[in-house]
């Protein structure tokens, strides 16, 4: 049962920030002197338990240099971490500007994968999240999307129930998972649709968000 609030509620990457930088992985492969592919697919396989705060930065690092038969030095590990916190730091200009357009009709919150390291540095360069209504950040709330946990720690840190909520994210898999909660849910494909999809679910009597 709905409260009567109305909560819109982003991904981060692939929605209001961009996709990982283009060649970033193959740099860092380069940099511990490992084929692109392998490489790719040990960053990937290895990331759940780095985003959801279960590993540290360090710990993430030596297990892909381990999987990939490459020393886990410490040098080389910063260089990495570095590389990859500086390659996920992009955002849509266009997406941030709508984004906070929409705190006049409702409550704005961000539910994010990533690691705690790079949501440090990510809060640190993007004061715009400091303006919105709360930013779950998984390296921080220990817990990462599709698990329901994440989902359900926003609908108690919002104090809402799940049918107040728009769930929008690029992965549809993420946006099932809210949905089976019971929020409403939306795939990212855009900003026109996107515009359209949020205007619908807002009902338009709404002038002002109900605040917690």
């Amino acid at each position: 049962m709905s409260t009567g609030s109305r909560v819109v509620l982003f991904d981060l990457f692939g929605v209001i920030a961009l996709q990982q930088r283009p060649g970033a992985l193959a740099e860092m492969a380069a940099e511990c002197h490992a084929p692109a592919d392998a490489f790719t697919e040990a960053y990937w396989a290895l990331r759940p338990p780095y985003d959801a705060a279960q590993q540290s930065a360090p710990q993430y690092w030596a297990a892909v240099l381990r999987q990939l038969s490459r020393p886990a030095d410490t040098g080389t590990t910063e260089k990495l971490r570095l590389a990859d916190i500086d390659s996920w730091s992009r955002v849509d200009e266009r997406m941030v500007a709508y984004v906070q357009s929409l705190r006049s009709r409702a409550r704005v919150a961000v539910l994010s994968n990533i690691p705690a390291d790079h949501a440090d540095a990510f809060s640190a360069a993007q004061p715009w999240l400091h303006g919105l209504d709360h930013v779950a950040l998984s390296g921080r709330i220990k817990v990462a999307k599709p698990d329901p946990a994440a989902f359900q720690h926003c609908v108690g840190a919002m104090r809402a129930t799940p049918p107040d909520f728009l769930f929008i994210d690029d992965r549809e898999e993420n946006v099932r998972a809210a949905q089976a909660l019971g929020m409403a849910g939306h795939v990212f494909t855009g900003l026109d649709a996107l515009v359209k999809a949020v205007d619908v679910w807002l009902p338009t009597s709404t002038t002002s968000p109900c605040r917690a």
